[in-house]
């Protein structure tokens, strides 16, 4: 038991969390054979899905949110970026996924588990530009 007392916080709260994240992904895959994208989720919902697709899609968005509240109780407000920047930012990203046809838990979670030749692609390029983008905001370049 000494070893798991060594074991930093944080690796334990990331190794819960992706437990948590594989565990969803599975269940709602097997379950009712869907992917836990939440892009295709919410775009569902925003399209207009049928009265029984619409209830499980429903489901998983609240139980994001109630995860994400009983993680975090406080709001997080202070993003260190002006409202206009953070609303320019979701656009940018919701364009993002339409573009590359997912997000990175459609692609990054659930496409790498199926072995996706394109999902590795996204995955590949959404990081990189992830990481290129805060090399240039924070750090003032490469």
């Amino acid at each position: 038991m000494a070893f798991l007392q060594s074991i930093p916080d944080a690796w334990v709260a990331g190794l819960t969390g992706g437990l948590l994240i594989g565990v969803a992904a599975f269940s709602l895959l097997w379950l009712i054979g869907r992917i836990a994208g939440i892009s295709g989720i919410v775009g569902g919902l925003l399209a207009g899905a049928p009265a029984s697709d619409r209830a499980w899609r429903l489901a998983f968005l609240a139980g994001l949110l109630l995860a994400g509240a009983l993680a975090a109780p406080e709001p997080m407000l202070n993003a260190g970026s002006s409202p206009l920047m953070l609303v320019v930012a979701g656009l940018l990203v919701g364009f993002g996924t339409r573009l590359g046809n997912g997000c990175t838990s459609g692609h990054g979670v659930c496409g790498l588990a199926r072995l996706s030749w394109r999902s590795l692609v996204a995955t590949l390029v959404f990081m990189s530009a992830g990481i290129a983008t805060v090399t240039v905001l924070r750090h003032g370049g490469f």
